[in-house]
């Protein structure tokens, strides 16, 4: 009886181990069906001749979860610490509009076009870090709940940037600024008399243009560079470390002598400042300043973070994983535009999704007391 007893206990846990070890890897699993689907249903349901994994199509996917990327990188480190910004959409819009009034005046003074746009990307990372700080200050120090400080400060940076916008679009800006936000490492010409370019963009009739797609844009490269050093810092570097252990239990983080207080300021000024390079992207691809750019990007960018198995209580997640909610969120909304479903109906998939990822992040965690139990 005893024996019979063991037996069923171990086969029990064995069986949870396997649905945990599934749940870990769902959301890759999820986004390779969506791929496979709107690949087969996107030509038999729209009758569209353009494949979903085209390389035109691919890229502009790319060039779509960009924004919303960098907007969850900074999201993934203060989630994984328990907190959470909801002021990083504002401080996107601000950054844009900043970054183009510094890059419209360095470029009229006389200054030469590329350090005009180095000026304008300074003044978003510099700018957009202060706002980090007074969040971080503010919940670090004077210990109000993150929800507060960041939803109050988005109302503020909302406001900033709205009247130094003067509540319009930035515009007036070089016609050289556009082919660093649009302008692309290869081309690719489709068809006779084409092929591929490197560096350099190929000149190209009316005709050929049509047939051209640009791999890899300038503001695709740089948020691929600064993922490959989030995912360096928060895996490899004490700062990651220190995040983790806020995450999992701040009271053992203060006694193990990790200065929690000044640790969670510098969470909220990178969430700040990968927010400012989002605007600083969108500011180039646009050529122009809006104040409004990244209001409707938070919700989007939360949901990347969620989806990619940040758990909401802190202690754990990847940028990896975000990097997969991206992707997820992209492809969702791309298809879906594709298969020409109404935009209403993409809000519900994605907000279905997002539940999902939080109910199997919930029963992962239950899983694992089980198991830890056991």
């Amino acid at each position: 009886m005893g024996s019979s007893g063991k037996l069923a206990s171990k086969g029990k846990s064995a069986s949870q181990v396997l649905i945990l070890s599934l749940m870990q890897i769902w959301a890759w699993v999820f986004l390779a069906c969506l791929v496979l689907i709107f690949i087969v249903a996107v030509p038999i349901i729209s009758g569209s001749s353009v494949s979903f994994l085209s390389v035109r199509n691919s890229q502009n996917i790319l060039v779509a979860i960009t924004p919303v990327l960098l907007l969850g990188l900074g999201q993934t480190f203060v989630i994984i610490s328990g907190g959470i910004d909801l002021s990083v959409g504002w401080v996107m819009s601000f950054a844009s509009v900043i970054s183009a009034l510094a890059l419209r005046a360095a470029y009229d003074s006389g200054l030469p076009l590329w350090v005009a746009v180095l000026a304008g990307l300074i003044t978003a990372i510099i700018g957009c870090g202060f706002i980090g700080l007074f969040n971080g200050v503010i919940i670090a120090r004077l210990k109000v709940p993150p929800f507060i400080v960041t939803l109050g400060t988005a109302f503020i940076v909302r406001g900033m940037a709205l009247l130094m916008s003067k509540n319009t679009t930035v515009i007036g800006l070089p016609s050289g600024v556009r082919d660093y936000g649009n302008e692309s490492l290869m081309y690719y010409i489709r068809g006779e008399g084409g092929g591929m370019y490197f560096f350099t963009k190929p000149e190209v009739t009316v005709d050929l243009l049509r047939k051209m797609d640009r791999i890899i844009t300038y503001p695709v490269l740089m948020t691929a560079l600064v993922v490959v050093i989030a995912i360096y810092v928060l895996r490899r570097t004490r700062f990651g470390r220190y995040t983790y252990a806020i995450g999992g239990n701040q009271v053992a983080a203060t006694r193990a002598g990790v200065p929690v207080e000044s640790h969670i300021i510098k969470l909220y000024v990178l969430a700040s400042v990968t927010a400012g390079i989002a605007g600083f992207l969108s500011m180039l691809r646009f050529t122009a300043g809006s104040a409004v750019i990244g209001d409707p990007l938070l919700l989007s960018s939360i949901a990347a973070v969620i989806i990619g198995g940040v758990s909401l209580f802190g202690g754990s997640g990847t940028i990896v994983g975000t990097v997969i909610g991206a992707l997820i969120i992209a492809v969702l909304t791309t298809g879906l535009v594709m298969l020409n479903v109404p935009s209403f109906w993409q809000f519900i998939v994605v907000g279905t999704v997002v539940i999902l990822a939080v109910l199997i992040d919930q029963t992962r965690d239950i899983i694992k007391a089980k198991i830890g139990n056991g």
